[in-house]
């Protein structure tokens, strides 16, 4: 498949509602369906990816501006910046070989997105509460939401991944 732009489809929720574990399903399910995914999350804290004491970690931590570790089956990039780079042009450097990328986060970039939602956790919609984002695509919940964009069933992955295919979502 591989188009010149990935699809792309932004999913917030607050934390614990099982955004990660939605993700992780549709991720699974494109794979089996041949296509290329890139997966990309935001942490609003700080995390490391490195072990102290290792080769990696101790280049870095030395004081090199960027290090990449390479195996024969991944490579992974540490580089430091004063500010994040912006998740469109994440995508355009990292991500355009794939067929679509399915972002955790940047809950303000213009990137269409599906809330993940639980009323049973007696928590707001993120995009619904207090401002309309227009960017919200869909609901994804395990109960009935009244909202006015698609409500799809959490437990389904198959049908949220159907949606993002189905509409051709693009960043």
């Amino acid at each position: 498949m591989t188009p010149s732009s990935p699809l792309v489809m932004a999913f917030v929720a607050w934390s614990g509602t099982g955004k990660t574990t939605l993700v992780e399903n549709v991720v699974k399910l494109a794979n089996e369906k041949g296509l290329c995914i890139g997966a990309l999350k935001h942490d609003a804290h700080r995390f490391e990816i490195d072990k102290p004491g290792k080769d990696s970690h101790r280049l870095f931590a030395a004081g090199a501006e960027s290090m990449m570790i390479v195996s024969d089956e991944k490579l992974a990039l540490v580089r430091r910046h004063e500010t994040a780079p912006g998740v469109d042009e994440l995508i355009a450097q990292q991500f355009s070989h794939c067929d679509l990328v399915l972002v955790e986060g940047w809950k303000n970039s213009n990137l269409p997105r599906i809330e993940v939602h639980r009323p049973a956790l007696e928590r707001p919609l993120l995009c619904r509460d207090k401002t309309h984002d227009h960017n919200l695509v869909a609901v994804a919940s395990d109960a009935p939401v009244d909202v006015d964009v698609p409500v799809l069933d959490l437990n389904q992955p198959a049908t949220v991944l159907d949606f993002i295919l189905d509409k051709g979502w693009l960043s």
